[in-house]
């Protein structure tokens, strides 16, 4: 890219995403600068503000999208803030990075349409913008893997705290929304497809109401199907497995993949069961939240159009409604 330019940043809020993996990666890109930082209490911002080396901070998230020298806005609200704030910003002219998932649910989604012309919103999914996934895909599409028939997912972590936003039922809280967004997105991205039809089940915390175990399996059509697990009160791990007639991939850290380690994808096609006739690429380290910002602020400045906005991120919230009406209606539902 030959463009010197940088698109400006005001952050929305102090959420800790924010505050200890996003901001800081921001601040990396090579064509963002963060110049403003917003909360309701203008102290949290003063504050958040010095430790970044920030140099405004806002007591209100109006005085955010009043300023005329910002150009986008990161959006690491709960859940239930995602839509109303995004539309906030984007009628006041700003471009926005909003946390997954973007709405609590499709309809909620939907309203996002509304945006004004030329106004880019991107849904969060880091994920997408890691070169172990780019190549992942590539692999898929050169056919080493045969026809990719199963895609096998496990997202979990452990975290009981009442006060924690993912346990807070009423604002969008539980293990589907949190993380069995990833392992969905993940599979779009692979079959670069959209799922039929889904089916759940799900067990839920009896204090917090939010769903704290589930197992989904997602059926993509043509014989490809999606299953993955996700919980918030279990031992931490995650992995992706791909398996095609031919071969089978796994994606050794697929969703938190440290920013300064190289990272791996292992290819076998040996038949054999112990994966140890299996091929290691090694992936270079990169911040996966950095490239996001970079390829939002190139889109920003015309430099690269984003491959995803507001209709894919529709599409998703359709998934993860489906996810919830199966739960409810104990078979299978549409999406």
């Amino acid at each position: 890219m030959t463009t010197t330019k940088k698109i400006r940043w005001g952050i929305l809020s102090t959420a800790n995403i924010g505050m200890a993996k996003v901001t800081p990666a921001i601040q990396k890109s090579a064509h963002s600068e963060v110049v403003a930082i917003a909360s309701r209490d203008l102290g949290k911002a003063q504050a958040a503000a010095a430790e970044l080396g920030i140099a405004k901070a806002y007591g209100s998230y109006e005085e955010l999208f009043a300023d005329p020298d910002i150009d986008a806005i990161y959006n690491p609200l709960p859940n239930h803030l995602h839509v109303p704030m995004t539309l906030a910003a984007a009628k006041a002219g700003k471009h926005v990075l909003c946390e997954k998932p973007i709405a609590l649910n499709a309809q909620d989604a939907e309203a996002l349409r509304g945006i004004p012309p030329g106004i880019i919103v991107l849904e969060a999914f880091m994920i997408r913008f890691h070169p172990q996934w780019l190549r992942a895909r590539d692999i898929v599409r050169s056919g080493e893997l045969g026809d990719v028939r199963a895609i096998n997912a496990v997202f979990s972590y452990f975290n009981n705290d009442p006060s924690n936003v993912r346990n807070q039922a009423d604002i969008g809280g539980g293990g589907i929304m949190d993380i069995g967004c990833y392992p969905i997105t993940a599979a779009r991205f692979i079959f670069g497809a959209e799922p039929k039809r889904v089916v759940s089940l799900v067990e839920r915390d009896p204090n917090f109401g939010t769903d704290r175990l589930a197992s989904v399996l997602a059926d993509f059509g043509n014989g490809r199907q999606l299953s993955f697990i996700c919980s918030t009160q279990a031992a931490a791990h995650q992995r992706v497995q791909v398996l095609g007639t031919k071969a089978k991939l796994e994606i050794t850290i697929p969703f938190n993949a440290p920013a300064d380690e190289f990272t791996a994808i292992t290819v076998d096609n040996s038949g054999g069961l112990d994966g140890s006739l299996a091929r290691r690429e090694i992936l270079p380290s990169v911040d996966q939240y950095t490239e996001q910002a970079e390829a939002f602020a190139l889109a920003v400045l015309g430099e690269q159009p984003l491959p995803w906005g507001v209709d894919d991120a529709i599409a998703s919230m359709r998934v993860l409604d489906a996810v919830v009406a199966s739960e409810k209606s104990g078979g299978w539902a549409t999406v």
